[in-house]
């Protein structure tokens, strides 16, 4: 009898418990505040920010996601820094060649020409004037001023940093580099290997774990020191 008792009052638990479930409302919440969040007005007034305003400036220094910071300002210094200092650091492959030909054709032929001779198509119907060839001897480019123009704009040419991601950048200016050659008489570059690259990644990996390894020497060596001073002062 107890028995048939206790799996009635069960059954009945059962059957209180799944009529208070419905699809439409959360049911049970074991912390509400985590799904009931407070929605704010955007540019509403509310005491609990600074100067009671809901719109906040981003954290000094936040950096946006998918996004890289690029180290050289928009001036001509920034420009002339970037022309001397800044390199390709993307591997001379055919895929990047061939992808930053694809890219080149698509954003940059149209001014430029296909050849980058300064002869596209805006320059032959006189819309843009003045586009010198990638050889031309008095702007003497670089990989850095080129990837600089490139992410600032310069003159006429607008920014393409928009449109374009970091990687894809170094891809189109491994080909204007390989159109400046091929306009001043140069032979194309050799790809490089698949194995070539494993090996540099390799080497990089190395070089960085012996710089760690130097760091944690250096940083025992300090860390023994100055428990030898303490030591020192405390006989003193």
């Amino acid at each position: 009898m107890k028995r048939l008792f206790n799996i009635g009052l069960l059954l009945v638990s059962a059957s209180l418990a799944v009529g208070c479930f419905t699809k439409d409302d959360r049911n049970y919440q074991y912390f509400p505040n985590m799904y009931e969040s407070v929605g704010y007005e955007a540019y509403g007034s509310y005491e609990t920010f600074e100067n009671t305003q809901e719109a906040q400036l981003p954290v000094e220094g936040t950096i946006p996601r998918g996004w890289k910071p690029y180290g050289f300002e928009n001036s001509n210094d920034g420009y002339q820094n970037a022309k001397a200092n800044l390199s390709n650091p993307l591997p001379y492959t055919e895929d990047n060649v061939n992808k930053g030909k694809e890219l080149y054709t698509i954003y940059c032929a149209i001014c430029h020409g296909d050849k980058g001779d300064g002869k596209g198509t805006l320059a032959q119907r006189e819309k843009i004037l003045g586009i010198p060839a990638y050889n031309d001897a008095g702007r003497a480019i670089t990989e850095g001023s080129v990837y600089h123009v490139m992410f600032y704009g310069i003159n006429t040419m607008g920014s393409y940093a928009s449109q374009t991601s970091e990687e894809e950048r170094w891809q189109i200016n491994h080909y204007v580099m390989d159109l400046k050659a091929k306009l001043n008489g140069q032979p194309q570059r050799d790809f490089v290997s698949e194995n070539e690259i494993a090996e540099v990644e390799l080497e990089t990996i190395d070089n960085h774990s012996q710089h760690e390894d130097e760091a944690s020497v250096n940083e025992e060596h300090e860390s023994l020191h100055t428990e030898s001073e303490e030591q020192s002062h405390e006989v003193n």
